[in-house]
């Protein structure tokens, strides 16, 4: 062909030299980017797969810093609970030594005291102060609140954890389906016999060897019997014709046991029965007439009032109303991937319980303080608060070494796999890319020379006119 205005082998080499420019340019761009796909156009079906990837890729990282900032919060935490247990457990050498009053002036105990009210002063200090970016730890701010406990079926109501759903409350309803009993033994008759009788009076607390003449009438026996409670745990009325010793609490780990040493009077031994509770349906872990109940959704410690715990089949429903530490743990937001916890106050007033009395009652003043002699009560407020310490501790421990490290642990595995999965797809294979761009490199140089020929070709047509 001799054609000057339509030269088709020009055209045909520009074509392959713009693809091949092209080709040049997009390998230039994912090298310089590191980045196979840089747009949709690039790959629109890998894109989507790896913005997903890169989604759970921001979600993990953040998980795994939150856990971090909530391992941070729980040592911040647990470092100051080790100081209130440090201080405690001065209260109870400063307690034991006082009850030796025998080898104590008054002024000793008197100074003994004021460490005690100092150390007091101390452990509501820790809990008022202790925070964490302007959040207080453990004055309670972080304990959930509950409300329609009825304080005639529950006497206390922990609340561990609650998996509460967002802005709503979480019903419990506590039902007894097994009374609880006392241990108890009977002896029928108004006094103890013809001729003088020594027993063996034994309790969960202690022994105490009683001696009653002939013809003590069995209510002065319950009297003498009821006055060594402390000592033995074992309490004694007459109901009737009978003489009744019961354990003074509720449980299978209570009993009551009287031994005749000498004469002629009961001989036996008896235990108590754990209440069966169930809670929100599900069967809890009773102790006497504590009940625990620890499942994914809730971790609920309820102690029942005596009555209660011998009222089968009645409901009691509170509703926990909100509070508690909430940590977002997973890599999306959901319940499954959050924790809640509580953390209760340690304040002098809130270590203790009801029945035992409160940490506060050994200071100047109070019912308990050293002062006053009542070493006995102190030293029990001070093994409740001791152990409610612990608890506390071992608590949070176990949410540090169980939850947060291993998710810390299991995310990191996760974060490597994905990580590797949107590499993949994404980023430049540079072996690859490098013979591509070497190849476009050579086509471009090849291309542009035919296209430099093609362009002559059209000159030929002059020697056709000379």
């Amino acid at each position: 062909m001799s054609r000057i205005n339509t030269n088709i082998s020009s055209l045909q080499a520009r074509n392959r030299l713009d693809r091949n420019q092209a080709s040049l340019a997009t390998s230039l761009q994912r090298m310089s980017s590191g980045l196979r796909i840089n747009s949709g156009k690039d790959a629109p079906a890998a894109l989507i797969a790896s913005e997903t990837l890169r989604s759970e890729i921001g979600g993990i990282r953040q998980a795994i810093d939150n856990s971090q900032r909530a391992n941070n919060v729980i040592s911040t935490a647990e470092g100051a609970l080790s100081e209130v247990s440090a201080l405690l457990l001065e209260v109870q050498s400063l307690t034991n030594e006082a009850a030796n009053e025998g080898a104590l002036s008054p002024q000793e105990i008197q100074a003994n005291q004021l460490q005690v009210d100092a150390i007091l002063n101390s452990i509501n200090r820790i809990s008022n102060t202790t925070q964490f970016n302007g959040v207080k730890l453990l004055n309670g701010s972080l304990d959930y609140t509950t409300s329609g406990v009825a304080a005639s079926a529950i006497s206390t109501a922990k609340i561990f954890s609650a998996k509460l759903p967002d802005k709503a409350a979480m019903n419990v309803t506590v039902t007894v389906t097994a009374s609880a009993e006392l241990g108890q033994m009977l002896f029928n008759g108004a006094t103890v016999g013809t001729s003088a009788v020594t027993v063996s009076i034994a309790g969960n607390a202690g022994t105490e060897q009683l001696t009653f003449a002939a013809g003590t009438t069995t209510s002065s026996v319950a009297l003498a019997v009821t006055a060594l409670r402390d000592a033995t745990g074992v309490s004694a009325y007459v109901s009737g014709s009978d003489l009744v010793f019961n354990s003074t609490a509720f449980g299978s780990d209570q009993f009551v046991s009287v031994k005749t040493l000498k004469g002629s009077f009961l001989n036996g031994q008896d235990s108590g029965v754990d209440a069966e509770v169930n809670i929100n349906g599900s069967k809890a872990d009773v102790r006497g007439t504590v009940a625990t109940l620890r499942t994914g959704n809730m971790d609920i410690e309820l102690t029942l009032s005596n009555s209660f715990a011998q009222t089968l089949n009645t409901d009691q429903t509170f509703a926990i109303t909100g509070g508690g530490a909430k940590f977002q743990l997973g890599s999306e937001v959901n319940r499954q991937g959050q924790y809640h916890i509580g953390v209760t106050s340690v304040t002098t007033t809130q270590l203790g319980d009801e029945v035992t009395g409160y940490l506060s009652e050994l200071a100047s003043g109070g019912d308990s303080s050293l002062v006053s002699g009542n070493t006995v009560a102190a030293q029990k407020i001070l093994t409740k608060a001791i152990k409610q310490v612990a608890d506390l501790r071992g608590r949070l421990g176990a949410f540090q070494k169980n939850v947060l490290d291993s998710n810390v642990n299991s995310l990191s595995i996760a974060l490597e796999n994905v990580v590797a999965s949107e590499s993949k797809i994404r980023d430049t294979d540079f072996a690859q890319e490098t013979s591509e761009m070497t190849r476009a490199q050579i086509l471009v140089q090849a291309n542009t020379a035919v296209l430099a020929t093609a362009n002559q070709l059209p000159t030929s047509v002059l020697s056709l006119v000379q």
